[in-house]
């Protein structure tokens, strides 16, 4: 099978210079790359609040997967990155009500920082869009 490759873009500039994607889905599959805290201001949002920041990366990712012509219910992988891992239950009581019902796999993660210090969480996912066909 040969699947066409889609690249999907939420607007951020570093996708050009830095040579990145959003999302790219390839047929059924979707794939949100690490996902930071960042509103459409280009600011941090959520400053100091892991639960707030967790919320905007799920929403950043969830506006991906539909730019994609797919869901948060069709997530089968989260992968959860904290700067300190002491945070792990506010960022995943977050996750949980995005997913409760759909129960991906998930790693949770700690890390020493990020490129902007102000983000305590970073967010990726992956899709297989249930009921694909070409």
């Amino acid at each position: 099978m040969v699947y066409d490759r889609e690249l999907i873009s939420n607007g951020n500039p570093m996708e050009a210079v830095v040579g990145f994607s959003r999302a790219v889905r390839v047929g059924p599959f979707v794939s949100v790359g690490g996902t930071a805290p960042v509103g459409s201001d280009g600011k941090t949002v959520g400053v100091g609040d892991v639960a707030m920041q967790t919320r905007q990366c799920l929403e950043i990712i969830k506006a991906a997967l539909e730019d994609a012509g797919s869901g948060l219910g069709d997530v089968v992988r989260t992968r959860v990155i904290l700067t300190d891992i002491d945070n792990w239950k506010a960022a995943i009581d977050v996750r949980k009500e995005y997913f409760r019902d759909v129960r991906p796999v998930d790693t949770i993660m700690a890390i020493d920082r990020f490129v902007n210090p102000e983000w305590l969480v970073e967010i990726e996912a992956d899709a297989v869009i249930a009921g694909w066909s070409d």
